[in-house]
């Protein structure tokens, strides 16, 4: 079983490689135009935040967001990439104030806007925690382009998942990605300049 979920994880981080290689050796938005992909990421979907607010695409519109899909029972990637997006944030100061940060769980099962809000009461206040039926999830990841697979294990189960933070600028288009313990002096420069988008 461990070995499967290593390998499991090899592949979500060669996707999220892949990704930010093609960011890299496309010109970007941080550059001349954007990745010529940038427009099959984002898109329409519907959940409902940690408050019980129905969020859309369209209820974002007008403003950069940062989002990541994860799941509150995640023992290592999720507490670990919304720990440091947290600690950018307070680096940004009030640039921070001018973009919206989301965290969309996958597990629809377990991740009630309770556990959400109570996840989420460890990290930065100003990230919201989404989630939805099934098939709203499943929406919006595909939207996103986001893998996610429920594996069982002793325990229960767990859900491999990407393990990349989307920028989306205030159209909602795709403005680049944070990977995974990316570097911190990376995080803020690019979150400084999604807060311009």
């Amino acid at each position: 079983m461990k070995t499967i979920r290593l390998v499991a994880w090899a592949g979500v981080a060669v996707a999220g490689l892949a990704l930010l290689a093609l960011l890299a050796l496309a010109p970007g938005r941080f550059g001349v135009s954007q990745p010529p992909f940038a427009a099959t990421v984002g898109g329409p979907f519907r959940l409902v935040s940690q408050d019980g607010a129905v969020v859309t695409d369209k209820t974002l519109a007008g403003k950069p967001f940062a989002i990541f899909f994860g799941f509150t029972n995640c023992p290592d990637v999720c507490p670990t990439s919304m720990l440091e997006l947290s600690e950018t944030m307070k680096e940004l100061g009030s640039d921070a104030d001018r973009m919206r940060f989301l965290f969309v769980s996958v597990d629809h099962e377990h991740d009630t806007g309770r556990h959400l809000k109570e996840y989420l009461s460890n990290f930065d206040t100003r990230i919201t925690g989404l989630t939805g039926t099934a098939a709203e999830i499943a929406a919006a990841a595909r939207a996103y382009r986001v893998y996610y697979e429920k594996v069982k294990t002793k325990e229960g189960y767990t859900y491999n998942h990407t393990a990349t933070i989307y920028m989306m600028d205030s159209k909602g288009r795709l403005a680049g990605t944070i990977a995974y313990q990316e570097d911190a002096k990376s995080r803020l420069a690019k979150l400084r300049r999604l807060a311009d988008m």
